[in-house]
């Protein structure tokens, strides 16, 4: 692969710094911690390939975290593949603990606390996948983070063999040429995937009632703003529009819905506060998003029954 990173020919007090630097760097904000000291080794090799990225990483032992205080700090929005090449890694994420040996493979989310665990000499070949390729073919894949993939299944054991090769010729094809096989990897990982999901029974996920909230609060926090529309908001997240809207289905709403409903909760609320009785209604209307008098009105009346006028009559006292 094209771009190589290693600890070699570094001071061996230096070594271990050099590579918190370089883990950083190519994967996300990342912690990493090993008693080896100076007598620590590692590599790093990377390739693009479409909007994906294919990396090697050679190293031995540590222990590597993804805080929440990293996150809160990136915008990384990631899934991660981890092929196992030599060596084992343990995975902790969502309250799962997994293994990759050699010819496995495991899914961690850089949106989410994960902990990487090595006791020897390792490598991996690393498949950086944005979060939204995925979703838009699975919906959500927190119920498969940490659970170990390709040891027995034919389409894991060929999602495995399919990416790894991929990955070592990541930096000799042609940019058209990756971008393509980058999609058929993802949807050959999206097949595997979704045969393991549809021999079990999930749990409710508590990570989507985290990003549901994280979707309200967002939309609530801009309701002010006229521009706010689907796609931004999904962009925000790091998912995908119809993701935004499944996850409000999930209360008999969609993204435009929810928005006007909390707009014209907003603004019920004013027209209703003896304080704000001096502002005009089109004031009311516009500090809350809405653009056009006319429609206001229209379903401020479809939703409660009376104008935006009425309504306020009947909330003055006499």
């Amino acid at each position: 692969m094209t771009i190589q990173f290693t600890t070699d020919g570094s001071p061996g007090y230096r070594r271990l710094a050099l590579w918190q630097d370089i883990v950083c760097d190519v994967f996300v904000g990342l912690d990493c911690k090993s008693d080896l000291g100076s007598a620590f080794h590692g590599s790093v090799t990377q390739a693009p390939l479409g909007k994906a990225v294919c990396s090697e990483v050679c190293s031995e032992r540590q222990h590597v975290f993804r805080t929440p205080s990293r996150i809160a700090r990136s915008d990384q929005d990631y899934v991660l593949v981890a092929l196992g090449n030599r060596g084992d890694g343990g995975v902790v994420q969502d309250g799962r603990e997994t293994v990759i040996h050699p010819g496995e493979f495991a899914l961690y989310d850089t949106t989410r606390p994960y902990e990487l665990k090595f006791k020897d000499t390792f490598s991996q070949s690393i498949f950086k996948v944005p979060r939204e390729m995925l979703q838009r073919r699975l919906g959500g894949t927190e119920t498969l983070t940490a659970i170990t993939f390709g040891a027995d299944a034919p389409l894991e054991r060929l999602a495995y063999d399919f990416i790894f090769r991929l990955c070592q010729s990541a930096d000799r094809l042609a940019p058209s040429s990756a971008a393509a096989l980058s999609e058929q990897a993802v949807d050959l990982l999206a097949m595997a995937l979704s045969e393991r999901l549809s021999g079990r029974s999930l749990p409710s996920s508590t990570h989507r009632s985290a990003l549901l909230y994280r979707l309200k609060a967002h939309i609530r926090a801009r309701l002010a703003d006229p521009d706010l529309s689907l796609p931004e908001t999904a962009a925000a997240l790091g998912i995908s529009p119809r993701y935004v809207n499944d996850l409000l289905a999930d209360e008999d709403t969609s993204f435009q819905r929810h928005v006007l409903a909390e707009r014209l909760a907003q603004c019920r609320r004013d027209l209703a506060s003896p304080l704000l009785a001096h502002r005009h209604i089109s004031e009311i209307a516009f500090a809350w998003g809405f653009n056009d008098l006319s429609h206001f009105g229209r379903v401020f009346r479809e939703h409660f029954g009376m104008s935006p006028r009425d309504f306020r009559q009947t909330q003055v006292p006499h």
